[in-house]
């Protein structure tokens, strides 16, 4: 199995821990296994237990939603828990290494650099932030264990283009990671249909953005059967609160909601996109396919201290390789965005 060759040697027979809940199948009525009070501290007596460590009903709704069979599910503490969970099983510490593509999402550096692993950037094309594919190829070297992709990428906003992930896929002989946290808001389809063909691709998606609900901290990773039971064999034993589950299924039977407020997001965006175009500090604002807009603008940290003087946060990347002079600024309701406006035509004398 090709997994195998790629896992951490220690890994490759190592037993799991059982939790009470993992001894049994079927229905009970009385629960005497895991030491819970049976007393607990609300109302609702499904708060004094434990929750299901493999969020099966979960995992079953998300399939029928996603097309994926619930085997290739992996639910974590937001996409944080898979991302270091991945660097965790198949590199080696002080051996290894893994390929980001600056700029971009900084857990990926992160979690290695916490894991001792090594980072190898490649950094994006500056005209339009699109893969150097030649430069992707030839950083592909032994002990390169991990690409991690972002797409539409963070904070640039752009997606990556399809064909140069895939030759990426093709070429490595290690895992090729896609962050899709912002394909609801994208004009291009997810790689969830590339997973049959792909032994080695994991795709990462979010309950944060599109559904809203970024309090829960609620990842999904997506990957062969054999990649998620190395997730499952090593991820702590209740890692997704019964809570989390059941306002995730919640929002699973409302996907309609979801649909309407990303579309309302998308409209937003283009009608934000072409007001900032009209102030004169504006230089450029970046084409996104995200929630979110990078925009050039003079004095760019000086206007993000002002704004949070007017109690508008945005965020600061103007240190940011690539990124000098710009602030990345999420789409928020049509009064947040106008509120917004006004606040940067009388920061900028307009």
């Amino acid at each position: 199995m090709e997994i195998n060759k790629l896992l951490r040697p220690h890994l490759l027979n190592i037993s799991p821990y059982v939790s009470a809940r993992d001894e049994y199948e079927g229905t009970a009525k009385i629960f005497l296994d895991a030491n819970e009070n049976a007393y607990g501290s609300t109302s609702d007596d499904r708060h004094r237990r434990y929750p299901d460590p493999y969020q099966k009903a979960l995992k079953q709704k998300i399939s029928s939603f996603k097309g994926i069979s619930p085997s290739q599910i992996f639910l974590g503490h937001g996409s944080d828990e898979p991302i270091d969970l991945l660097i965790r099983a198949f590199c080696n510490p002080g051996k290894d290494r893994v390929i980001v593509t600056p700029p971009t999402f900084d857990m990926y550096s992160v979690s290695a650099r916490i894991n001792d692993v090594g980072v190898i950037r490649v950094p994006l094309r500056p005209n339009d932030f699109s893969l150097d594919l030649n430069a992707m190829c030839e950083a592909i070297e032994p002990g390169v264990k991990i690409v991690f992709l972002c797409s539409p990428n963070n904070p640039t906003g752009n997606n990556l283009n399809r064909d140069d992930i895939m030759e990426i896929v093709k070429k490595i002989q290690g895992l090729v990671v896609v962050d899709e946290a912002y394909i609801d808001f994208s004009s291009q389809q997810s790689l969830l249909d590339e997973l049959p063909n792909h032994w080695n691709l994991v795709i990462l998606q979010t309950f944060s953005k599109a559904w809203g609900m970024a309090a829960l901290r609620l990842g999904m990773a997506f990957a062969s059967a054999e990649i998620i039971e190395v997730f499952n064999q090593i991820k702590t034993p209740y890692n997704i609160s019964e809570i989390t589950q059941e306002l995730a299924l919640r929002a699973l039977d409302n996907h309609k909601k979801m649909g309407y407020f990303v579309n309302e997001i998308i409209r937003q965006r283009e009608w934000l996109r072409k007001a900032l175009l009209e102030l004169p500090t504006v230089k450029k604002v970046y084409p996104s396919d995200a929630n979110f807009l990078l925009v050039k603008i003079d004095g760019a940290h000086e206007v993000y201290k002002k704004l949070i003087e007017k109690g508008i946060i945005v965020r600061d990347r103007s240190q940011v390789p690539m990124c000098e002079d710009c602030l990345r600024i999420t789409i928020g309701n049509h009064e947040e965005n106008n509120y917004l406006l006004e606040c940067l035509r009388e920061i900028c004398g307009n």
